[in-house]
């Protein structure tokens, strides 16, 4: 119930921030930012576990729960996102070849950011299936693990995806600086959380 609040709570609040008439715009933005702030709360627990001296196993209900938060916030920005720009979703990953009938790969930063995000949707859609018990019995904890931790490659991907937008339409610098602190407070807990972790070694 509180992750359902939490969730609801930073979708209406983005909602209501950002700038901009258009539902889909807006809820793009909203699901893009609120999963961000999930995913990183996802990738801090563990690190906070190591700083405060706590057992950190492999998989804890809390990290899970949030890390299905996450994905479905996140699941819901690539639906949303996809259907802003273009009027064609063939169009955020191919261009048009003028005078020909046939289509590219998109060169741009408008490519690049969408293929960022499409790695991305992927490496989520494969974390979200195996965020259950069933999953990790069956792959046993160690490969489990090992799969579990692309999300470090998801969040990366992820804000990559993020700052490229920024660029592409120009947002305004309060946005910027807030992604920018989403991106670091995870990344500081994270690398605190190794340097403990080295210490007690």
């Amino acid at each position: 119930m509180g992750l359902t609040a939490l969730s609801a709570g930073l979708l209406f609040l983005f909602y209501g921030l950002v700038p901009g008439d258009d539902p889909k715009y807006l809820w793009s933005m909203a699901t893009g930012y609120a999963g961000l702030i999930l995913a990183g709360i996802t990738l801090s627990i563990g690190p906070l576990n190591v700083i405060n001296k706590k057992k950190n196993p492999v998989s804890s209900d809390l990290r899970r729960d949030v890390g299905i938060w996450s994905g479905l916030v996140g699941i819901a920005h690539i639906v949303i996102g996809i259907q802003v720009h273009m009027g064609n979703i063939w169009l955020y990953f191919f261009q048009a070849v003028e005078g020909e009938n046939a289509f590219v790969f998109r060169a741009d930063l408008f490519g690049a950011a969408n293929y960022t995000g499409l790695v991305a949707g992927f490496i989520l859609l494969v974390l979200l299936l195996i965020s259950n018990d069933l999953s990790l019995n069956l792959l046993r904890p160690s490969k489990w693990k090992t799969i579990q931790q692309f999300s470090y490659l998801f969040f990366l991907l992820t804000v990559v995806h993020a700052f490229m937008y920024q660029i592409i339409e120009k947002r305004m610098p309060t946005l910027v600086v807030v992604l920018a602190l989403l991106t670091l407070i995870p990344a500081i807990f994270q690398l605190k959380g190794y340097f403990t972790a080295s210490k007690l070694k």
